[in-house]
């Protein structure tokens, strides 16, 4: 089996740490860290920006999980004017949340939406922002608080991103972030002397495919919510998953450890070992393992119950479930909940109809779009091709883009509607047809002819 798609990441570096279903690190700036463990007398600020990319209720996961890391770095410590959220804030006070004003992240969990800091919401939650904040260009920003990433040659980044993502790119609620994007601007940070070190945790199908070409990775496999409905702990009120299974892992580590005594490192183990339906991998600069939590995230010195042995392989989750299967089983869940022969359950019936047909568009529309241009023969092969490590997943951004951006130039919505979270997972075959050479004039001729005949589903 290729590893091309983890949706767990983390990547490290010194100038540049990050993590991919876990974590990356980017090498540090001064160039002078031997991988000894950070200690308190480290100077410089942390600094931390944290993102939600999806909207709508059955999203909920996302925004939960961020507000949980809020919760665990304003406990640690850092200052609210260096933690800066993006989340599009609609899932506290919607309608269907069973419990108004309130996010928990578990079942009979706490409260983590309150005091979270509103710094970039609605559709201030897009792409140009975001690279606008960890750039600190103010300029830049449309809208929102105003704050962004001033860190210095002597700070610690944490930057934490939970969303749907596929090969390429993750989710926002009116746009995309592109891998050559995204690399570009940690690029440009790092030049700028912009942190010491970075720490990226990244929670999305396919994380490791933002890097690809970068560095080295491991890519192909989905992301799993969890805290689900069909989970036994989970309050029956509750049709939504609550949480993102590496997500939660990481967080729910952090809540009982001591963030002064646990590594990179010890985390990453933790978090592996309790992530079971895929991989947490580890990006970058790995002389940054054996640095102390604390660095990036700080420490709840007033929580007297850490040990630092605690292993948070247990308790298992009985239940996780694909990130791109989600809104089916939250549409399923609403069907089964409502009374019979209420409106409330006819409503529920055509939304998860519209969503089964929709789901079967994309498939037929994806399959066919490869017979017109490649033939019946070869269409599969081209479509699921992944190329060899070390290569990026397509050669001509543009033409990638041109195809499945949130845009009117977008080609693939234009003429077979839109591709959403669970068409994302198709984004590799779009990239097999910009690394074939398709043309936009091929491209829009053979969607066209594929999608004016689409079955009526």
């Amino acid at each position: 089996m290729d590893n091309h798609g983890y949706c767990g990441v983390l990547l490290s570096l010194t100038l540049l740490s990050l993590a991919i279903h876990g974590s990356f690190c980017f090498p540090e700036i001064n160039g002078d860290n031997k991988g000894s463990s950070r200690t308190t007398t480290d100077k410089g600020k942390g600094w931390a920006v944290l993102v939600a990319g999806s909207s709508g209720y059955d999203n909920y996961r996302h925004q939960a999980d961020i507000c949980h890391a809020y919760q665990i770095l304003k406990k640690g410590g850092l200052k609210d004017e260096n933690i800066i959220v993006f989340m599009y804030d609609d899932i506290a006070y919607n309608s269907e949340n069973p419990r108004k004003g309130v996010i928990i992240n578990k079942p009979n969990g706490p409260d983590v939406y309150k005091g979270v800091p509103k710094d970039y919401t609605g559709d201030h939650v897009n792409a140009r922002n975001l690279y606008a904040v960890i750039l600190g260009d103010k300029s830049a920003l449309t809208g929102g608080s105003g704050k962004v990433l001033s860190s210095g040659p002597n700070d610690h980044v944490f930057i934490y991103y939970a969303d749907h993502g596929s090969v390429g790119l993750l989710g926002m609620p009116s746009d995309y972030v592109y891998a050559k994007d995204l690399i570009r601007v940690l690029q440009k940070k790092h030049a700028s002397k912009g942190y010491k070190s970075m720490v990226f945790y990244l929670e999305a199908c396919e994380a490791g495919s933002m890097f690809e070409g970068l560095l080295s990775s491991n890519l192909k496999e989905s992301s799993y919510g969890t805290y689900c409905p069909g989970d036994p702990s989970l309050p029956d009120e509750f049709d939504t998953c609550l949480g993102d299974l590496y997500s939660i892992s990481w967080m729910e580590d952090c809540d009982i450890s001591d963030l002064r005594k646990e590594t990179l490192e010890n985390q990453y183990e933790r978090v592996r070992r309790r992530t079971t339906n895929s991989h947490v991998m580890q990006y970058g600069d790995m002389s940054h393992k054996q640095e102390f939590l604390f660095a990036y995230m700080g420490a709840d010195l007033s929580n007297r119950s850490h040990t630092s042995t605690s292993d948070i392989s247990s308790p298992s989750i009985s239940r996780a479930v694909n990130q791109r299967d989600t809104k089916l089983l939250y549409f399923q869940q609403k069907l089964q909940k409502a009374p019979t022969g209420s409106q409330e359950k006819q409503g529920a019936q055509k939304q998860l109809l519209l969503e089964i047909a929709h789901r079967k568009n994309v498939d037929y529309s994806i399959t066919k779009l490869g017979e017109v241009l490649f033939g019946h023969e070869k269409s599969s092969n081209v479509l699921m091709n992944v190329r060899p490590q070390g290569q990026p997943v397509v050669d001509n951004w543009d033409c990638f883009k041109n195809f499945v951006s949130l845009s009117p130039m977008n080609i693939y919505e234009k003429y077979c509607g839109h591709l959403s979270a669970y068409g994302m997972k198709y984004t590799r075959a779009i990239a097999n047809i910009c690394n074939a050479g398709i043309t936009t004039e091929k491209m829009v001729a053979a969607s066209d002819q594929t999608c004016a005949n689409k079955p009526n589903v």
